[in-house]
Order: structure tokens, then sequence, then C-alpha cells
């Protein structure tokens, strides 16, 4: 496990960017972290890695958005309002796992029955106002 210290929204972003340059097909990382702590963000900046041009969104009532990247797409989940994992297999989030692109899950402890065996975990604290601890591994 690596952790990086950031003391700005701008620093939390160009870390997610540079991670998510080395994301290839097939990756699933789990975005955690309590409401605030800048999951979404980081969501963006993976996007910006990814070579995703148009406007990343919380996908919060829409529970998944799909953008295209430069090699493959990104599906990018919110889980928050999910009740449980039948449901998201009821709406086919899971289907998404295996269609070729990265997935982004906030709130992945929501669906954890449909999760991939092998995920990266990203963890986001929020030490101070601006400050936050984020852990990948």
């Amino acid at each position: 496990m690596t952790v990086f210290f950031s003391s700005s929204a701008e620093e939390t972003t160009e870390l997610a960017r540079r991670f998510g340059e080395r994301l290839k097909r097939g990756d699933t990382v789990l975005l955690l972290g309590d409401l605030g702590a800048g999951k979404t963000l980081f969501a963006k900046g993976v996007a910006l890695g990814m070579g995703v041009s148009e406007e990343v969104t919380s996908p919060t009532y829409a529970y998944m958005n799909e953008y295209e990247g430069k090699t493959c797409p990104l599906y990018h989940y919110d889980c928050y309002r999910i009740e449980s994992a039948a449901q998201a297999e009821g709406l086919g989030l899971a289907d998404y796992f295996d269609a070729g692109g990265v997935c982004l899950v906030e709130w992945p402890d929501r669906i954890a029955e449909l999760l991939p065996a092998r995920c990266i975990r990203v963890s986001i604290e929020k030490t101070g106002e601006n400050t936050r601890e984020i852990r990948i591994g």
C-alpha cells in the first residue's frame, strides 16, 4: 500500500490523473471514504488521466455514468443509494465489470458480493479542511 498526502484539491486531482494514466482495461477501483472526502474529485482526476474529454459528474442518481477514454471506457459508479447487491444486479451494474473498461466504484460496500475478485482500493480520508490522506493498494 502506498500513502499520499494532499494539501489541496489540485494536488488530489493531479495524483488521481497520474493514477488514471496507469489503469488498464478490466481494472476495478474501489473509492472508499466518508461523504465529502473527495471520491468524486478523485474520479475526475482519473478520468483526466484516461483521456476523458467530457465533464465528469457524480452519478448519485444515475447510479453509473459512462465516459469514453482514450484507450477504453470509464464506468463511474456511485452506489450510495443502492440498497442491495440484488438491486444493483437488477439495474445491470454488474455487467460492466466485464465490459472491457475501467470501473470506479464509490460506496463499494453496498455491492460487495458483485465485485470482481481483484480490485484496487483507494481510501481517501479527510484530515483537515483541504488536506487528505490517500491510500492506494
